[in-house]
């Protein structure tokens, strides 16, 4: 499924589409109702492992995968076997080829039956990638992503704005991980629309590992992610010298058309995200490189000590 994001999504004030998309806002409201109610008068299946699930309330890119990586080796380094639990789609071939290449990963139609056998084969940790909104599994620790640059958006659920959810999913989580610079009013604005529950918040950022093949280069950058600019962005901060961007919608599957258009100019070195560069062709992957970048989480071992008292 490629999207690419509609730009009235992340406007300040409510635009005339948010106005007149509102009625179907409506009609999305009730359809998750509709799938929330008969899960809520049923049992949660409840594994005999600990489940740590990561999600997002804004649609696409907030950061979950390479989270879900860096909860990967937290719980490997405290001596636990885990393992990636991700829902099979078609269109999410990139991001399930990126989990399998870090740890193992299962992979179903259904989130529970992967669990099970995740547990056959040994391994005492889940790690839910996107598992927020299914009602059917009972996590122990629950994590919500966002972006700094983002937030929320309009604030209004799809497909006037970003939202999968209203603010009060937030009820669900125990931890909120917001990628980018501290926001003091965004840390108000989730408080106040869970009624001051408390909870654990952290900051992260991503570090480019291997930057020291793109300085003193010029560069033309592309990406097919939830927001291409958030990947421009970090490429500008680390004073790279970007000349030409070009953005595609997320999860987008490459032509020879796409290509002959990027590598225009052909003296440019040719650069593109991790998760774009699974998706690609061989012939495609020789005439461009990827950036490779860990996730940092400030104060990370408070952030540590909080997941080894849910294990």
């Amino acid at each position: 499924m490629q999207f690419k994001k509609p730009t009235f999504w992340d406007y300040k004030k409510i635009s005339f589409w948010s106005i007149l998309l509102f009625p179907f806002s409506i009609l999305y409201l009730g359809i998750i109702w509709i799938i929330r109610v008969p899960a809520i008068f049923k049992k949660y299946k409840k594994p005999s492992i600990p489940i740590i699930c990561v999600g997002n309330i804004y649609l696409g890119g907030t950061g979950k995968t390479p989270l879900v990586k860096e909860i990967f080796n937290i719980t490997k380094s405290l001596g636990k076997n885990p393992a990636f639990i991700k829902k099979y789609h078609a269109y999410l071939s990139d991001e399930i080829k990126m989990l399998k290449d870090k740890g193992k990963t299962y992979t179903n139609h259904k989130r529970y039956e992967s669990l099970l056998l995740s547990i056959s084969n040994n391994h005492n940790v889940a790690i839910l990638d996107d598992g927020f909104q299914d009602f059917s599994i009972r996590p122990d620790f629950s994590i919500l992503c966002f972006n700094s640059k983002q937030m929320i958006g309009n604030g209004l659920l799809i497909p006037s704005g970003p939202l999968r959810e209203s603010l009060t999913a937030i009820l669900r989580a125990d931890c909120i991980i917001i990628n980018g610079h501290k926001n003091l009013e965004f840390e108000k604005k989730l408080f106040k629309a869970v009624r001051n529950k408390k909870l654990h918040i952290f900051y992260s950022k991503y570090k480019i590992k291997n930057i020291e093949k793109f300085k003193n280069k010029e560069i033309t950058a592309f990406a097919g992610i939830g927001n291409p600019s958030n990947f421009f962005d970090l490429l500008r901060e680390n004073k790279l010298n970007i000349k030409e961007t070009y953005s595609f919608p997320d999860h987008h599957d490459y032509s020879e058309k796409d290509f002959e258009k990027i590598i225009k100019d052909k003296s440019n070195k040719i650069i593109t995200t991790e998760k774009d560069y699974y998706r690609m062709n061989e012939s495609q992957k020789q005439s461009c490189d990827y950036v490779e970048v860990d996730l940092q989480i400030e104060n990370k071992d408070k952030f540590k000590d909080i997941i080894k008292s849910y294990l």
